[in-house]
């Protein structure tokens, strides 16, 4: 058994160092034929050897990540149907039944396809930047500065994604459990596989480098509105800033870097760069995909799809627009109080049917092209919101809170005990994210930041137990693949 894990495993290697080569563009010539670069290793002449080669090594770091095993579809489903909103309709081992019913092994393929594509990801990054540092003199230095700065925020982006799934949370003991095998070079073989894992807090430490790094070197904005969703920009950085802050339970910092981006006392919009602002109707950003509200999403069309089940709209809409893969528990935020029916994110984008409720926010039919979330507006909103909250700046958090609310019910009052006390407004901020985030992959992480246990669940003849912080199912394994042939692990 360990032969064919130690196989599988050098395959996955081969595979993501594969990927992380950078494109070629040119066609090869004879001599080129005759003697082949080997796979594993990189050739600067011609990946970086013209500025429109760099941008294209820069066009598929965005690329890589957009894979279905990653940010095209499968992290953000993973981290929503661990959680209590979902039921698994179809029982389908392949479309994450395992995440689902909480018990995730090493050797799951979830936990190693998301792990190996991630990794990936981040191995091109780190080969790009090497390639970019040794041929800088072949662009321009202002567009070198920018590319490494959006490497950079890319990185940032893979690790946190990483560390809030499979290490414990940085609250837990102040990141002093073990965390990830922080790969900060570029690899083009298996010589230098062993690495032991860094603490939680060492890879929350690079995460924050690499996103200042990124914030002080990425331009204000690109040139159309299409750029400024799709690629990072310096308020892209300090956007996810706030999200790694409030991961860290520091609430200082959030505010800091929250008050970069959002001005006003009951509109709120960003004062400089990219001018994001909530839009009037809550569904336009799931339709029009590059409004000031989408900060940074993964763009898909039907010539570049996240592929055959990977989509969020297969598995959390309806048939026949989507799989029917899982629908809505009736014990979750759907059925809560606080969620009235005037509420246009109900009316907009919950649908019944075969008696069952189903979340139809991406709505495109086959192929599913609807551009993935990362970072919305909104998820900023309340991030400074809870940090007001925690910090008791109660009228700030307050306002914040009913900006995102009085979006979609512009008649709602919020109840007097609802927001009275810091610790009620805390719930009711929480609260207020399970619904305005539903389906966009935060109730996994938000569960675990916060150290609450993960509620048991039923439906459909299925049943899930409930997860304790203390339990080791209340995060994901190291994948197997890993463990066999990482020696320092």
């Amino acid at each position: 058994m360990k032969n064919i894990n130690i196989k599988v495993h050098k395959h996955y290697l081969l595979k993501m160092a594969f990927l992380a080569l950078p494109f070629t563009f040119a066609a090869c010539d004879t001599d080129e034929l005759l003697n082949p670069v080997p796979e594993t290793s990189i050739s600067d002449k011609n990946a970086f050897d013209t500025p429109e080669r760099i941008l294209g090594q820069v066009n598929g770091l965005y690329d890589a990540l957009k894979s279905g095993q990653f940010y095209g579809g499968r992290l953000l489903i993973y981290n929503e149907i661990r959680g209590e909103e979902y039921i698994n309709r179809l029982t389908n081992g392949v479309t994450g039944l395992q995440t689902w019913q909480q018990n995730v092994q090493s050797g799951t393929n979830e936990v190693q396809n998301l792990w190996g594509a991630a990794y990936a990801s981040i191995n091109r990054i780190n080969v790009f930047l090497k390639g970019l540092e040794d041929n800088k003199a072949k662009v321009d230095p202002a567009l070198y500065t920018q590319y490494q700065a959006e490497a950079k925020f890319l990185r940032a982006l893979c690790y946190h994604s990483l560390v809030t799934l499979y290490a414990k949370p940085f609250n837990a003991d102040n990141g002093a459990s073990p965390g990830l095998p922080l790969r900060l070079q570029a690899e083009t073989s298996t010589a230098n596989n062993n690495l032991a894992r860094s603490t939680v807090a060492e890879v929350y430490a690079q995460i924050l480098q690499d996103l200042d790094d990124a914030e002080a070197g990425l331009p204000l904005n690109h040139a159309t509105d299409l750029l400024n969703t799709t690629r990072a920009h310096r308020n892209t950085a300090i956007a996810l800033k706030t999200r790694v802050y409030l991961h860290m339970g520091n609430y200082g910092k959030v505010i800091e870097e929250a008050q970069k981006i959002v001005s006003g006392t009951t509109t709120f919009t960003a004062p400089t760069g990219v001018a994001h602002a909530l839009q009037a109707d809550v569904a336009v950003p799931f339709v029009n995909y590059t409004t000031t509200e989408s900060i940074f999403s993964m763009p898909m069309s039907d010539l570049d799809v996240p592929g055959t089940q990977n989509q969020l709209g297969f598995y959390f809409n309806a048939a026949p627009t989507g799989g029917g893969e899982y629908y809505l528990n009736t014990a979750g935020i759907v059925n809560d109080p606080a969620w009235p029916d005037t509420d246009a994110r109900k009316t907009n984008f919950i649908v019944t049917e075969g008696g069952n409720m189903y979340l139809k926010k991406f709505n495109k039919p086959s192929p599913y092209t609807d551009y993935v979330p990362v970072i919305r507006y909104a998820e900023v909103l309340l991030n400074y919101a809870e940090a007001a909250a925690r910090t008791n700046d109660l009228p700030k958090a307050i306002a914040l809170l009913s900006a995102v609310r009085q979006r979609s019910d512009a008649s709602y009052i919020f109840p007097a005990e609802a927001i009275a006390t810091q610790e009620a407004l805390i719930n009711t901020i929480l609260k207020e994210r399970r619904i305005e985030l539903l389906g966009e992959g935060f109730r996994s992480m938000d569960i675990t930041r916060t150290l609450q246990t993960f509620p048991e669940k039923t439906g459909g003849g299925l049943s899930a137990p409930a997860v304790a912080p203390s339990s080791s199912d209340y995060v994901w394994p190291m994948p197997s693949t890993e463990i066999a042939t990482n020696k320092d692990l």
